[in-house]
C-alpha cells in the first residue's frame, strides 16, 4: 500500500536559503510509516518557540523543534500534528556545531515526525531505538550519522 502524506508549510519567519517544501516533504515522507499524515511544519522565531516550548512544556527557553500530535483524532492508519521550527536556534546550531543546514534539518524534522509516531527519548531504551532509527533513515538519504559527529 502507498504512503500519502499531506504537508502545509507556515512561515511565521522566512529565512533565506532555506529548503523548499519538496525537500520537507521527502524528509518527512521517508519517516512516515503510518499508510497517510497530514503535518503542518511551521517555522517561527525565538519567542513564539519559547512561547510555545513555556506553555507545552514548562520549559522557558526556545528549542530548535517541537512536536504537536493531535491526540483527539482515533485514527491508527493516519497521524495528524504539528512540527514547529525555530529559525534562530537551528542557525545558531549549525553554527556551534559546524552542520550543514540541510544535514541538521533532514535530522530535525525526521526526528519531529518520529515523535508524532509515538517514539520518544525519554527512558534511555527508547532513546536507544529512536535514535537508531534515525541514523537508518538518514543515511538512506545520504546523510551521516548525527550522534557521532
Amino acid at each position: 500500500m502507498s504512503k500519502s502524506l499531506h504537508l502545509s508549510v507556515q512561515y511565521a519567519r522566512r529565512p533565506r536559503s532555506w529548503p523548499k517544501k519538496d525537500l520537507w516533504y521527502k524528509w518527512m515522507s521517508i519517516a512516515l510509516e503510518a499508510t497517510s499524515g497530514y503535518v503542518t511544519l511551521r517555522l517561527v522565531d525565538a519567542d513564539e518557540a519559547t512561547t510555545l516550548n513555556e506553555t507545552y512544556r514548562k520549559k522557558s527557553y526556545p528549542t530548535n523543534i517541537l512536536s504537536f500530535p493531535y491526540d483527539d483524532i482515533d485514527d491508527s492508519d493516519t497521524i495528524y500534528g504539528d512540527l514547529v521550527v525555530c529559525v534562530p536556534v537551528v542557525e545558531k546550531e549549525i553554527h556551534d556545531q559546524n552542520k550543514s543546514l540541510e544535514e541538521h534539518l533532514a535530522h530535525l524534522v525526521i526526528h519531529g515526525m518520529l515523535h508524532l509516531q509515538g517514539y520518544d527519548h525519554e527512558v534511555e531504551e527508547d532513546a536507544q531505538i529512536m535514535e537508531a532509527k534515525e541514523i537508518f533513515l538518514l543515511n538512506a538519504l545520504g546523510y551521516a550519522d548525527p550522534y557521532n559527529t
